[in-house]
């Protein structure tokens, strides 16, 4: 039956009773909120929970300690969580894991032992830690386990066989925001503000100086303390390089921090503030009260967190559907969270193409790298683990800059240049990407 009242009306002579009428728009509400409360479906999409043996996936967080580096986890989590609810694996549903490694390398080290030795996970998914690649790359390749982070920091993660992250870490994300900067900025003399950390931030810096040098530009670096820091010194001691470019090569909270310090000293407008992913963050905005709009350029690795493309779509619907009862779910809905949703898509796409009953650590790992590369409208380039000794996929992100309450795109899809990437590149042409 065709319930329109326009049409009704015509072919009954305009005799259709006004209940008639009201009971057709009745209808038609009915319908409407249905298919707004249509069902998530995410994996086989069938609507069907998962029932048989669970597939056992861990992740390392670092969750307490400076910052919370969960929110790709928390992603994950629920989008394991909408797949369970969806038939899981062809009937077996997903049994997740998040350990906690608190910052610190012993600690990241017996969790990753627990989760590989006692709990037999098949893979890590959606991992976020300061100290897992460095703590554990080299256990992950003894034990032929893969790990598909969502965001990794420590330069171990990206020369690691079995460690990929979604992620552009502070190479390529402060390398691509320190290139805009001299592109289009004018930058030529750029200082990046980092955590002490040698193969961290101290790494990323350093390939930033290096691009500079080699480009005929000035780069240098202000190391801090992780222990003890203060944003107030950081920034005069990088104002004291006189610098045209400051790059904060930080945590959100510490980044927020300098920007604070920096309205405070009345140097706002003295010097090109830029940041990497970790900024990319909708309480990033409203931390900063509309004082840097337009005036803080930040890189990130993954397209508009108001996206409209189907993973983008799906993965709001997903946050809001299984993550709703999540705190660290609902309170990181950033980048790393659509890394960490981006991870476990790419992870259930392989294992259904897996017959279930073959479903072992070996077999994930060999179908993991051998799958073609993940497309995907919450990036800017299809995402893949492949083969090789070392990993950077993701080198490709938008540039933007904080608008009321949001962010405005300022550049589209920007690739980082560096030497460092060379072997990643050759490999690449190898492959055929």
């Amino acid at each position: 039956m065709v319930c329109n009242p326009t049409i009704l009306l015509t072919r009954l002579g305009r005799i259709l009773s006004a209940s008639a009428v009201a009971l057709c728009f009745c209808l038609l509400a009915v319908h409407g909120a249905a298919a707004q409360d249509a069902p998530v479906k995410c994996g086989l999409g069938n609507g069907q929970p998962a029932t048989g043996a669970p597939i056992v996936v861990g992740a390392v967080v670092g969750k307490t300690g400076p910052a919370d580096f969960s929110a790709g986890a928390a992603a994950a989590r629920a989008y394991f969580a909408c797949v369970n609810a969806n038939g899981g694996i062809h009937g077996r549903p997903v049994k997740y894991i998040i350990e906690d490694d608190q910052w610190n390398p012993q600690i990241a080290a017996q969790v990753a032992a627990k989760l590989v030795n006692v709990d037999h996970v098949v893979a890590l998914v959606g991992s976020g830690s300061f100290v897992d690649a460095s703590a554990n790359a080299a256990f992950y390749a003894k034990n032929n386990v893969l790990s598909l982070s969502a965001a990794c920091p420590e330069r171990g993660c990206y020369e690691a066989s079995n460690m990929a992250a979604v992620d552009a870490g502070p190479a390529a994300s402060g390398l691509a925001a320190e290139q805009y900067a001299v592109k289009y900025l004018g930058a030529k003399s750029v200082v990046c503000i980092t955590i002490n950390m040698p193969n961290s931030g101290n790494w990323s810096c350093q390939l930033d100086n290096d691009w500079m040098k080699a480009h005929g530009l000035t780069g240098t670096q202000v190391l801090i303390n992780g222990g003890s820091i203060d944003m107030t010194s950081a920034l005069l001691q990088a104002e004291a390089q006189n610098p045209d470019t400051i790059l904060l090569n930080l945590p959100a909270p510490y980044a927020i921090a300098a920007l604070k310090a920096a309205v405070d000293q009345g140097v706002q407008d003295q010097y090109h503030f830029i940041g990497e992913t970790t900024l990319y963050d909708p309480a990033v905005p409203s931390a900063l009260h509309g004082q840097w709009d337009g005036k803080l350029f930040i890189q990130t690795a993954t397209t508009p967190i108001d996206g409209k493309g189907p993973d983008a779509t799906l993965w709001r619907e997903v946050m809001k559907k299984y993550g709703v009862s999540d705190a660290a779910a609902t309170a990181r809905m950033d980048a790393f969270s659509q890394e960490g949703f981006v991870a476990a898509r790419v992870f259930v796409k392989a294992l259904l193409e897996m017959n279930p009953a073959d479903i072992d650590r070996a077999n994930v790992t060999k179908e993991i790298r051998a799958m073609p590369p993940y497309k995907t409208d919450l990036l800017c380039r299809p995402w893949y683990f492949g083969p090789g000794n070392r990993h950077y996929p993701n080198r490709t992100g938008l540039i933007v800059t904080p608008e009321g309450k949001g962010f405005k795109t300022v550049h589209d899809c920007l690739t980082a240049e560096s030497s460092y990437f060379a072997p990643i590149v050759a490999e690449e042409k190898k492959l055929g990407l």
